[in-house]
This record gives C-alpha cells, sequence and structure tokens, in this order.
C-alpha cells in the first residue's frame, strides 16, 4: 500500500521532487527565487537525513530553493519486496528528473526576464534603477509579450516533459496498484490459513 506521509523539516536540500503535474497553459510557469542566477553553479546535494528505521511514513522538506520542489525522502518497509523496492526507485528517479528539470527552467526563464526587462528600459532610455536605488519594473501589458514568448519557445520543451511526466506517472500508478493488490492477497491468504488452523 502507498505509504502515509509525514512532514518533516530539514535544512539540507536535496533534488527530490512532488509529482503534481505542470500545466503550461497561461503564465503556470514555476518562478524561482530572484537570487537563482547566482546559485546555478551550487548543485544541490542530497540530503543526509533519514528517517528512523521504525518510521512508517515518508517525509517531505521545504521547498528546494532552485527547483521550488519539496524534496521527498521515501519510507523503506520492513522486509521490502522487489515489486516496491522497484516502485521505490522509480519514484525516487522520477523525483530527481523532475527537480533537474525545473531547475534548469527556472534558470532560464529568470536569466531571459532579467534580458528582456534590461533591454526594454535601455530602449526607453532607463537604467535598471530610479534616482533613489529601486528596480524599475515594466507594465503587465509589455511583459505579458515576454511570458508568450517565453512558452512559445520552449513548446517543445514543455510537451515533452509533460509526455514524459504522464508516462512515468502512468508506470508509478500501475505498480502501486500491483504492491496494493499483492499486499491484499497476502492479507486474505495469511487470514485463510489462520482460519483453517483455529478450525482443525
Amino acid at each position: 500500500m502507498a505509504s502515509k506521509t509525514t512532514a518533516a523539516a530539514w535544512r539540507i536540500f536535496s533534488p527530490f521532487t512532488h509529482h503534481f503535474p505542470c500545466s503550461i497553459s497561461a503564465l503556470n510557469i514555476r518562478q524561482c527565487s530572484s537570487k537563482l542566477a547566482t546559485k546555478q553553479d551550487k548543485t544541490p546535494k542530497r540530503s543526509l537525513f533519514r528517517p528512523a528505521v521504525s518510521s512508517t511514513h515518508d517525509w517531505i522538506g521545504p521547498p528546494n530553493p532552485l527547483s521550488n520542489l519539496r524534496p521527498i525522502v521515501y519510507h523503506i518497509p520492513e522486509n521490502e519486496s522487489d515489486l516496491q523496492k522497484r516502485l521505490r526507485h522509480l519514484r525516487q528517479e522520477t523525483e530527481d528528473w523532475n527537480h533537474d528539470f525545473w531547475t534548469k527552467q527556472n534558470f532560464s526563464f529568470t536569466k531571459e526576464k532579467e534580458e528582456f526587462i534590461i533591454s526594454q528600459l535601455k530602449a526607453k532610455g532607463l537604467t535598471p534603477r530610479d534616482e533613489e536605488g529601486r528596480r524599475r519594473s515594466l507594465d503587465s501589458e509589455v511583459m505579458a509579450v515576454f511570458y508568450k514568448g517565453f512558452l512559445d519557445t520552449n513548446r517543445v520543451r514543455h510537451s515533452s516533459y509533460n509526455n514524459e511526466w504522464y508516462r512515468r506517472n502512468f508506470t508509478i500508478t500501475m505498480l502501486m496498484a500491483r504492491v496494493a493488490l499483492r499486499n491484499i492477497w497476502r492479507t486474505v491468504t495469511k487470514r485463510n490459513k489462520n482460519n483453517s488452523t483455529s478450525t482443525t
């Protein structure tokens, strides 16, 4: 059966992500922190944190500063079967893949957005900051041009990402169903065996 999830807080971020799909419509782009550009070379390492052996839950940490996705440490059940291990490894691999995609996507988005703003301000004869040192901004109509252009430029990449995500998620769902059915069958078989022993 799918394990329950318990929230946990640890300070070391790791490249795990969550399994929610990402729509590419409108402006549903995962925006990263304003300091992303300065952090691009600091590749996040896996957290050394591990739940206690007696834990029966998955553990979720705070959002990763690069991908904005929450890292997950999956529970390893006692006497884990080969099927359960296959499911856990696929989920972890998908977490890593998802984190990598959104880290790169967020960096590209932030970099190109900054370049667009600077070019638009320069065309108007303005500097990035006003006389008081505050960053200048563009109105929503001008920024809409950038957002649409970014989506159009990355349409194929976004489509490939969605197709791969759905493929992975379908496989994960099927494996979860197989694990659940196998656990039910094991429980029923064990119960019938105990009933047979008690009647004799």
